[in-house]
């Protein structure tokens, strides 16, 4: 099968590692997104996240500024800032600066979870379960204050009145696919943790996208989980740390730091066969670039998405910058030779 070229991205929760302070996490976020940068990744999303002590993303749209201010072309955004947290008016101000900052590249994606538990949702805003019934018309609104027609109304946004910030739609089940179908608007799946409904989401997004002014055929973006190393054993190494993360998310019993990583005992290998960490960890690679330059050639051969969005959260800053790196190179390596393919 003959596949188009795909972009590939990078998600950044900015995950906190034992031993480390937040300030240390944030400098290591600046010096992946400029090895990005040079690495040819299209771009560098933080998702927002609250009341999580591992992870300090909870402010998207100030580290979208430090990034981009850091860095000279990679696209930087959200991924994505959870509107119902939100008002449309101060996302629109905020984001609508950041696209006078950095003309051109900056990304608005919106989710309609809370990025937290129940309880911190209320306390981020009292009436958030009715704000995210309203999601779709809250993001009308955006779309509103970023047009220039909004100039004759009374509430506006002048500072994103006209100012270039794509929007994309992220979602984890089905329903958000519906709605970045209607509206025709680029689509984020997030992969790399909610697996059940990739493929039904894609199926409903591209069977009922409307062309629109925005993007004139279906856009997907998919998340996936990558570790990389020279060997398979020590890819295994730096994805312990992952799983125990992800096992502390399922039993309650989170951490407040990813964990150091350790030798895949026989323990951790059999809690991380449960179907339950089996389905969050689907689209997880690891191993050796050979190996997982298969795994991601069959991934988007099965999806036939237009960009990977990859999320690599390990301990060790190096072994991050480095899986990063020949991720890049898988993905130059695949679009070369579908290049070749074409010709």
């Amino acid at each position: 099968m003959k596949m188009k070229q795909t972009a590939y991205s990078i998600l950044e929760l900015a995950i906190v590692t034992k031993g480390h302070t937040i300030k240390e996490v944030f400098e290591n976020a600046t010096i992946l997104a400029q090895k990005a940068e040079k690495y040819g990744y299209k771009r560098f999303w933080f998702a927002e996240h609250h009341n999580m002590a591992s992870v300090s993303s909870s402010a998207p749209s100030i580290l979208i500024g430090h990034i981009a201010q850091a860095t000279t072309k990679i696209r930087v955004g959200s991924g994505g800032i959870m509107l119902p947290n939100h008002s449309p008016l101060i996302v629109s101000e905020q984001f609508g600066t950041l696209g006078n900052l950095y003309p051109n590249r900056i990304d608005l994606g919106l989710g309609r979870a809370p990025g937290t538990d129940q309880e911190t949702a209320h306390a981020i805003k009292s009436d958030f379960f009715k704000a995210a019934q309203s999601f779709p018309e809250e993001i009308n609104k955006i779309e509103a204050y970023f047009s220039n027609e909004n100039k004759n109304e009374k509430v506006r946004a002048t500072v994103a009145e006209g100012v270039n910030v794509p929007l994309y739609i992220l979602g984890s089940s089905t329903d958000s696919a519906h709605l970045a179908a209607k509206k025709g608007l680029p689509y984020a799946f997030a992969s790399h943790f909610a697996t059940a409904q990739l493929f039904n989401a894609l199926d409903i997004y591209r069977n009922e996208f409307k062309p629109s002014k925005n993007i004139e055929k279906p856009y997907i973006i998919a998340g996936v989980n990558i570790f990389i190393a020279d060997t398979e054993k020590e890819a295994q190494k730096m994805a312990t740390s992952f799983i125990k993360m992800i096992v502390g998310l399922l039993t309650g019993k989170r951490k407040d730091y990813l964990e150091e990583p350790s030798e895949m005992s026989a323990e951790l290998e059999e809690i991380s066969q449960h179907p339950s960490v089996q389905q969050m960890i689907k689209y997880s690679f690891i191993g050796n670039k050979e190996k997982v330059k298969k795994q991601i050639k069959d991934f988007i051969g099965q999806t036939n998405i237009d960009e990977l969005i990859a999320v690599t959260n390990v301990y060790e800053s190096n072994d991050r910058l480095k899986s990063y790196k020949l991720f890049a190179e898988i993905m130059k390596e695949l679009n070369e030779n579908n290049k070749e393919n074409y010709l």
